[in-house]
């Protein structure tokens, strides 16, 4: 089966009142992650593809270097969208986090205001476009890392993304312009869905549940 562009999970005026506009969320959901799935089905039969998951294609492209980009970049951005979307809701963000990963964050980094501060400073420094994530590492540490454009901590082996935020341009200019930074500030206080954050890392890291 084709790859395919999932429905948000909240209605696209939903995240309005938290600082991510409806026109961005149609823009973004609508458009450009739904051209990164028109763009990987391409690539499915060219690049022997077929019947592969998401996240093996992902893993496979990342390790292929160079040459695996152009797979990489439409493959990684679907993924990374999927996971995108489902992190965020309404009213979401708060400095109350839910049970184990409320707790690991203030193992891992002295707390929640010493996270923001490592996540938003990934973000902020990843010239260009691309992502900054939380993510839990094989010593089953959590850690916070950055990739440039499609690339994800599973195509660059780091760890399992449990939280990412998008910083190519068109996630936030709508709504902050060239600010960057107030972009990300009002992402991890206003938009995170711990829940969802929590879920993952108790449950081992997302499945796309999609295969080429």
């Amino acid at each position: 089966m084709p790859f395919s562009l999932p429905p948000l999970p909240y209605s696209t005026n939903a995240l309005a009142a938290s600082g991510m506009c409806q026109e961005t969320l149609e823009l973004h959901h609508g458009k450009h992650h739904n051209a990164y799935v028109v763009a990987l089905n391409g690539l499915i039969e060219s690049k022997g593809l077929a019947g592969k998951s998401l996240e093996t294609i992902m893993a496979e492209a990342g390790r292929a270097g160079a040459e695996g980009l152009p797979v990489l970049n439409q493959a990684g951005q679907h993924w990374n969208h999927m996971l995108f979307w489902q992190a965020m809701k309404p009213n979401g963000g708060g400095e109350s986090l839910p049970g184990r990963i409320g707790a690991k964050i203030a193992e891992d980094f002295g707390g929640l205001a010493q996270f923001k501060e490592a996540f938003k400073q990934a973000g902020v420094t990843q010239f260009g476009s691309g992502w900054c994530w939380l993510i839990l590492k094989s010593d089953g540490r959590l850690a916070v890392t950055k990739t440039p454009n499609g690339a994800n901590p599973i195509s660059t082996g780091e760890g399992t993304p449990l939280l990412g935020c998008d910083v190519w341009e068109h996630a936030y200019y709508l709504d902050f312009r060239n600010l960057r930074p107030n972009y990300i500030q009002n992402f991890l206080d206003r938009l995170v869905n711990w829940e969802f954050v929590e879920h993952l890392l108790l449950s081992g890291g997302m499945s796309s549940g999609q295969t080429a």
